[in-house]
């Protein structure tokens, strides 16, 4: 028997991150994750949506681009997965090395630590750009 695939599609607005993360909640809810699965993911898609949202459709007027961003999850006995698609510009995080630590807290900075949570929280994730479109794909695996 195959396993459900749940989307959502989203409008990249002030509302798009709160309405994902409702989403996501429910179907931990109704596949009863563990507290860590479901704050892994959480907060992995938290942070590539807010990325998504400020970096991916900066020229897309320009571009004459409808922004959009549509979601997939699935998940067997041993994983979960969620696709994160925008139609905004390339970007691969995989590759992007995270920022320094700083030594002290007065040389910490806000910001540019959402990758090291994800790959700290998550089992892997991948990049592709397929058919115009970036393919984020997160990986955790189920406790």
């Amino acid at each position: 028997m195959p396993h459900q695939i749940d989307t959502l599609e989203l409008v990249p607005n002030a509302h798009a991150v709160a309405t994902a993360i409702q989403w996501l909640e429910t179907i931990g809810k109704r596949e009863s994750w563990s507290p860590k699965l479901s704050f892994a993911l959480s907060l992995s898609l938290d942070e590539a949506l807010a990325n998504i949202q400020s970096y991916a459709f900066k020229d897309a007027k320009a571009a004459g681009i409808v922004p959009a961003i549509s979601l997939r999850c699935s998940a067997d006995k041993e994983q979960v997965r969620l696709e994160i698609i925008d139609n905004g510009c390339p970007y691969n995080p995989t590759t992007a090395a995270p920022p320094a630590l700083a030594t002290s807290l007065d040389e910490a900075k806000v910001g540019g630590h959402g990758l090291r949570l994800m790959r700290h929280y998550l089992s892997h994730f991948h990049y592709q750009r397929r058919d115009g479109c970036n393919h984020l794909t997160l990986i955790a695996n189920i406790c």
